[in-house]
C-alpha cells in the first residue's frame, strides 16, 4: 500500500467524533453493563430480562414475533432461550395451529422472577433518565431509526 492511499489521522478523529454507529454502540454497551449489574443479584442479564419481559403477554407469543420485537434472528433467540428454559423460567411449545411454529411462555417461576426484577429495572432506568437532557426525545429519535 502506498503512502498516498492511507487515510490521514484527522479522518480517524472525524469518525471517532461524529460516527453515530460508534456512539450508539458505546452507549448501548455502557447501558447494558449497568443493567447487567442491576440484574446480577437475580441471576439475569439485561438480555434475559428483555426476553422475559417480551413474553409477559396474555397469550404466549410466537417465536418469530419475539425475535422481531427484540431485533434478533431466530437462531440467536433460540440460543438465548436455552438457559431460561433450563432454569424453568420459559417453556417453548409447538403452536397448536402450526406444529412447525413455536410459542414461548413464561412459567410461574419466570413470572415471579420478572416481578422481582421489574422494580430494579425501574430504579436503574430512572438513574439513566436523570443523566439525559431529554430522555423522551431520545427514545422517540431511536424509534424513528428502527
Amino acid at each position: 500500500m502506498s503512502e498516498s492511499s492511507t487515510l490521514p489521522h484527522k479522518t480517524t478523529l472525524e469518525v471517532r467524533d461524529t460516527c453515530l454507529c460508534l456512539h450508539l454502540q458505546r452507549a448501548a454497551r455502557a447501558i447494558a453493563r449497568r443493567f447487567d449489574e442491576t440484574f446480577r443479584p437475580l441471576g439475569l442479564t439485561n438480555g434475559q430480562f428483555s426476553i422475559l419481559m417480551s413474553l409477559n403477554r396474555p397469550e404466549p407469543p410466537m417465536m418469530g414475533d419475539v425475535a422481531r420485537l427484540l431485533a434478533l434472528d431466530r437462531t440467536t433467540l433460540t440460543a438465548n432461550l436455552k438457559p431460561l428454559e433450563r432454569r424453568g423460567l420459559v417453556e417453548v411449545t409447538p403452536d397448536s395451529a402450526d406444529r412447525r411454529s413455536r410459542r414461548l411462555k413464561l412459567t410461574g417461576e419466570g413470572k415471579e422472577l420478572l416481578a422481582r426484577a421489574y422494580p430494579a429495572w425501574r430504579e436503574a432506568h430512572a438513574e439513566i433518565d436523570r443523566l439525559l437532557a431529554d430522555p423522551d426525545r431520545l427514545r422517540a429519535e431511536l424509534l424513528r431509526l428502527t
